[in-house]
């Protein structure tokens, strides 16, 4: 659908947002549980493909706010009430289109949906956003038949399938890193794909401009009343939709290798931000989230992808997060509790540092008795996915919270 109804319906809506955001409540300034941090990601599902206006789809970048704006797609509603109702203090969320101006993009879903009551729950407010490009559906230079890097990562137009990060704390936007140019062939001992005889898959040409990440890798600093928590974000490819040369499976492997590298105390300084930054995690604490689209047991993935974080000395070994609704989905996988996508695989991951103090953990996964199942009834619903989270135990004083 060509955009020419969207002027109109955001000076509405954004008239609208006026009205509601003088009832707003200020933005809290400690958790809600005092003794807890909760920690969240939710593959969200808020791209193009999925809103229809009038039985048009409009894949030129725009269509996510003309959804946000209509008020048509009930799943919009959902995701927001899944939020409201497990309220993470500070939340990624993957599949959430990339636009540049937040007004018409997280701004209109926090202030229409989050922060406004969703079937009688509360509603919630986040102060602090990190938003910033993905390589999803950015045109590479090189053109032609004879090329197979047309895009950087699989998208139909720049930024489907981006993510953006929500926080109740201040981000420390100075310090914060991304790795969306880093190439792939500067990753020593990489798993680039190769011919039966050995030879490099892609071109040289390809190769001198293939970036690693296929939407980008944060380190994003919060201070949570003083103490500062790095959140490392990304949603690596599906190590699917590919050929015999399993070029997805091997770069799902080494975009989360590079976490790997980069929480390693060595072995990391071939690394490079993108502001030319050398080097790995130079913090103490820090979670990792995303959907990572690997499992160690289930799917497509390569065996020892996510092995590399499981195993981690530096990454928890609290208990995955599991769910009744996850078991039910597939009564006869040994791992369905763990399960994060409805497909019947863990794909989606909350790995905090080993030196913090976990007290809980989840999977939002209702059973079809229990309240909320038809939050999760398809991806129709919501998406394809669940939102997990994971209790921090705070040690701090409130005071630098107020």
């Amino acid at each position: 659908m060509k955009n020419t109804l969207l002027p109109a319906m955001l000076a509405t809506a954004l008239l609208n947002i006026g009205c509601q955001s003088i009832q707003n409540k200020p933005a809290t300034k400690v958790p809600e549980d005092s003794n807890n941090l909760r920690v969240a990601t939710f593959n969200v599902s808020m791209e193009a493909t999925n809103y229809k206006i009038d039985q048009h789809l409009d894949v030129s970048g725009n269509a996510l706010t003309t959804a946000l704006i209509s008020g048509q797609f009930k799943q919009i509603n959902n995701i927001a009430q899944i939020i409201q109702r497990t309220r993470p203090d500070v939340i990624l969320l993957n599949e959430f289109d990339y636009i540049s101006d937040p007004e018409q993009g997280i701004n209109l879903f926090k202030k229409r949906y989050l922060e406004v009551s969703q079937n009688g729950f509360e509603p919630i407010f986040y102060p602090h956003i990190y938003l910033a490009p993905v390589n999803t559906g950015v045109k590479t230079p090189l053109l032609g038949e004879k090329t197979r890097l047309t895009h950087f990562g699989f998208g139909h137009y720049p930024g489907q399938y981006g993510m953006v990060l929500l926080s109740k704390f201040p981000i420390d936007n100075k310090n914060v890193r991304t790795f969306q140019r880093f190439l792939w062939q500067d990753m020593p001992d990489n798993f680039m794909p190769k011919t039966q005889d050995g030879r490099s898959w892609y071109s040289e040409q390809e190769r001198n401009i293939m970036r690693l990440s296929s939407k980008s890798h944060w380190d994003v600093p919060i201070n949570v009343c003083g103490k500062k928590i790095n959140i490392l974000a990304s949603h690596p490819t599906p190590p699917v939709f590919d050929g015999p040369e399993d070029r997805n499976g091997r770069r799902n492997h080494d975009e989360i290798r590079l976490w790997k590298d980069y929480i390693s105390e060595t072995g990391n300084s071939y690394l490079y931000d993108d502001n030319g930054q050398s080097g790995g995690f130079n913090g103490s604490s820090f979670v990792i989230l995303g959907d990572l689209n690997a499992s160690a047991v289930d799917g497509d993935a390569h065996p020892k992808a996510i092995s590399q974080l499981l195993e981690h000395p530096r990454v928890s070994k609290y208990p995955a997060p599991t769910s009744k609704g996850g078991l039910l989905n597939k009564p006869s996988n040994t791992n369905a509790a763990t399960h994060t996508a409805h497909w019947g695989m863990r794909a989606d991951y909350v790995l905090p540092s080993a030196d913090l103090t976990l007290t809980n953990s989840g999977v939002f996964w209702p059973t079809k008795d229990e309240a909320g199942a038809e939050l999760v009834a398809d991806r129709r619903a919501s998406s394809d996915h669940r939102l997990v989270w994971v209790d921090i135990e705070l040690s701090i004083d409130t005071l630098q919270c107020e």
